[in-house]
């Protein structure tokens, strides 16, 4: 269950008027590439030069996570340590995974283990799975992530150059261009799932998983739905953003170089345009205003309700972030949500709750993501009668930080003075607490001689008329307090039947306050509000 103490929630959860904003998370870092958690509420993040970091409670820890800067390769910019990708089942392993730029270039995957630190890895742990010789420098891919089936996704660039002048992406006697699928947990150091599309095929290395991808730089899962999304950089025109149900048996072609993004490229050697799967979306880069996505996450956290379920993505050049939903027809809605210039995101990340993070290369800051889109979980009163919001799954109360039992509807008839909450969650398994209200239980508690209380009129605009008729002699204490519990007035009556006055209350400010009358063997307590 996703539990969060905050008033700042919206119950349109499909509404895409909300626009992004970026709350100052964390700095200090070294330029960021991934970030991602491991299970916990703590979160990891890779800087490029070879070191990982984790963040506990919003403050980097003092020791480094893991430190292999020694046999990685940063330069130029698009080496390093590129990915991290935590095994499904770490707690119990200790097993993680990362793909990083070897001292001659070339491209590597490797395992590593936890040390008996829970905060520190072994470097000396280190189990190589597999290297991929690089041509050139850049486009080296760098993502890796576990899919939903347990397997080992991971994303390789063209080779580098430009133009890919080797034709390395569509060339399937390589793994460069392509997602790869392996299976870590058998083999050594891994085998192929049976299942990936070309298994048996000699045309087409094992591993391919799917064809035609530039520079993948960050692709992710919807951790709800199972769908692989793929931010894949272009040429010098167009950016693309690439779709796989995740239903897909696998062997996509995603067209380059014969297609940058929906446009055509290099078509020389290629087939019909039926053989190649469009892009979800592509963006053009507007006079180099725009120049690499940085693929995102499906949000699926409750912090922002208005994000659920759009695929969020940005631009690395323009600090321009967009959203993705589905239009209802087969087809996407793209809408730009921000615009940050200036703010080079290498890269996002999700914690263990769902909620999204975002990294700054140069400044070596990390963002959360956040919506502008927020109201309260507001508890209303009608006399007694308590009311939270409507539309949730379920519903707690509380009366000064102690649960009441069977208190469970939207609505609760509090006949008792004190602090309220109320707990409400979503079918989605997100779980808001409201804001404490102070409620002052209103009627009449055995005050045995009193036969009739009546004040007039309330509202009221200046004085406020009261009538008590008592059945005998009776001493009462009558007060009025606004809804801080302030004392506004005191007064000591006695009345022998009847009692009328007229109370100058014309100095207040518009406000609800509470007139309460005491014996020493009960008391009565009635709303007024002064308009």
């Amino acid at each position: 269950m996703k539990l969060l103490f905050l008033s700042f929630f919206l119950l349109t959860f499909l509404n895409t008027n909300g626009q992004l904003i970026l709350e100052s998370f964390v700095s200090g870092l070294s330029q960021p590439v991934d970030i991602t958690h491991a299970g916990d509420d703590r979160i990891f993040v890779v800087e490029r030069a070879g070191r990982i970091k984790i963040i506990i409670d919003g403050n980097i820890h003092t020791n480094n996570f893991l430190d292999i800067s020694s046999q990685v390769n940063n330069n130029p910019n698009e080496r390093g340590l590129l990915g991290l990708a935590f095994h499904p089942d770490y707690i119990n392993n200790g097993y993680f995974y990362v793909h990083y730029t070897k001292s001659n270039g070339d491209s590597r995957i490797s395992r590593f283990s936890v040390a008996s630190d829970p905060n520190t890895a072994d470097p000396g742990s280190e189990l190589v799975i597999l290297e991929v010789d690089q041509h050139q420098w850049n486009h080296n891919g760098g993502c890796l992530k576990f899919g939903p089936d347990g397997y080992l996704y991971i994303g390789f660039g063209d080779g580098g150059g430009a133009n890919d002048t080797g034709n390395y992406a569509q060339n399937t006697q390589t793994l460069l261009g392509k997602m790869l699928r392996i299976d870590v947990d058998n083999g050594s150091p891994y085998s192929v799932p049976a299942s990936n599309p070309f298994v048996g095929n000699d045309d087409v290395l094992d591993e391919i998983w799917a064809i035609g991808l530039r520079n993948p730089w960050r692709f992710s899962f919807d951790s709800e739905t199972g769908d692989l999304w793929i931010g894949d950089v272009g040429q010098n025109v167009w950016e693309e953003i690439n779709f796989q149900p995740a239903n897909s048996p696998g062997g996509e072609n995603y067209g380059w170089r014969c297609y940058e993004g929906n446009s055509t490229f290099n078509t020389s050697g290629c087939g019909p345009v039926g053989d190649y799967v469009a892009p979800a979306h592509d963006f053009y880069r507007v006079n180099n205003d725009h120049c690499s996505v940085t693929g995102g996450f499906v949000y699926r956290g409750c912090n922002n309700p208005d994000f659920v379920g759009h695929y969020l993505y940005a631009d690395y050049c323009s600090g321009v972030f967009w959203s993705i939903v589905p239009n209802g027809s087969g087809g996407w809605i793209n809408t730009q949500i921000g615009s940050f210039p200036q703010y080079d995101i290498s890269t996002f990340g999700e914690d263990v709750n769902g909620e999204l993070y975002v990294a700054r290369l140069t400044q070596g800051r990390i963002y959360k993501v956040s919506s502008t889109t927020a109201v309260t979980v507001e508890i209303t009163a009608d006399v007694n009668n308590l009311m939270a919001p409507s539309g949730y799954a379920t519903y707690q109360w509380y009366l000064d930080d102690q649960l009441i039992p069977g208190a469970t509807g939207e609505t609760y008839e509090a006949t008792e003075t004190g602090i309220y909450i109320v707990e409400v969650s979503t079918n989605d398994g997100c779980t808001f607490v409201s804001e404490q209200y102070g409620h002052t239980a209103v009627g009449f508690y055995n005050i045995a001689a009193l036969e009739d209380f009546r004040l007039t009129p309330n509202p009221f605009e200046g004085n406020l008329e009261i009538s008590i008729t008592v059945q005998e002699p009776t001493d009462l204490t009558l007060k009025v307090h606004d809804l801080d519990g302030k004392m506004i007035l005191e007064q000591n009556i006695s009345i022998s039947n009847t009692y009328q006055k007229t109370l100058e209350l014309d100095h207040l400010p518009a406000a609800v306050y509470f007139l309460s009358l005491e014996s020493n063997n009960g008391k009565v307590v009635e709303r007024i509000v002064k308009k």
